[in-house]
């Protein structure tokens, strides 16, 4: 399948960089086969037409509301001092299925500022490698304080170090539930939300603030990870779940 990105209603657009993609990198031809979705679980197949250096789709077919990974994830992280680190997170966890993902501005954060447009454009490129037509939502930086606003504190749990607190191994979680073969929407019940934090942890004000909201302290395994490698741990356990 080629899969490229694009806008499928009210009418079928190809995004503009895919455009130059097919014609300058690719040189695929007028007449061959490609298929087009638009991240929100739709996809539409058909063949190239040219228009001088217009990229269009000769119709052949539509299916909408194409059914989404169940039951999904949400990872809140901290951005890594090195930007590749957060790059291969977010590239990893999107094969495997992830929903959301928030970036998070705790105390020891040492990254203050990331593009957030440039790691959308790498989410959009690792969906369509892994064959993905809902595409994984990606929010802006946002103060701790803040992102703790809105949170459903009955699904969130974090990730932390502190081997002195009482922590859950994550293989214990009850699965959540997921979404029937009618509904697609995301709902509450069917979505989990990880908190991972940056090196050198959260700090104990944090924790401290976590638990008296009532959200549960996870265990990843005995060894300590990098937090890079702990967002795509949580991502392969939930890639688990949905099989």
């Amino acid at each position: 399948m080629k899969l490229f990105f694009g806008q499928i209603f009210p009418e079928i657009l190809i995004d503009s960089d895919e455009q130059q993609h097919i014609t300058k990198v690719l040189r695929m031809r007028e007449g061959e086969e490609i298929f087009v979705t638009d991240g929100h679980g739709n996809l539409a197949k058909g063949t190239l037409i040219f228009e001088g250096k217009k990229v269009t789709l000769n119709v052949s077919e539509i299916k909408e509301n194409l059914p989404n990974f169940s039951p999904k994830l949400h990872i809140a992280i901290a951005p890594t001092k090195n930007i590749d680190r957060i790059e291969f997170f977010v590239e990893k966890a999107v094969e495997m299925g992830i929903s959301e993902i928030s970036f998070i501005l705790t105390e020891k954060t040492e990254r203050k500022n990331i593009s957030i447009e440039k790691l959308r454009k790498q989410v959009i490129s690792a969906s369509k490698q892994s064959h993905r037509f809902h595409f994984p939502k990606v929010n802006d930086l946002t103060k701790f304080s803040d992102f703790m606003k809105n949170l459903d504190f009955e699904n969130t749990f974090v990730a932390h170090c502190n081997e002195n607190l009482e922590r859950i191994n994550l293989n214990t979680l009850r699965e959540p539930q997921r979404d029937n073969a009618i509904n697609q929407q995301p709902t509450t019940s069917n979505t989990i939300t990880f908190l991972i934090g940056p090196e050198g942890d959260f700090s104990d004000k944090e924790i401290q603030l976590l638990a008296e909201r009532g959200i549960k302290a996870v265990s990843l395994g005995n060894q300590r990870l990098r937090t890079e490698t702990a967002g795509i741990f949580v991502a392969a356990w939930n890639y688990d779940k949905m099989f």
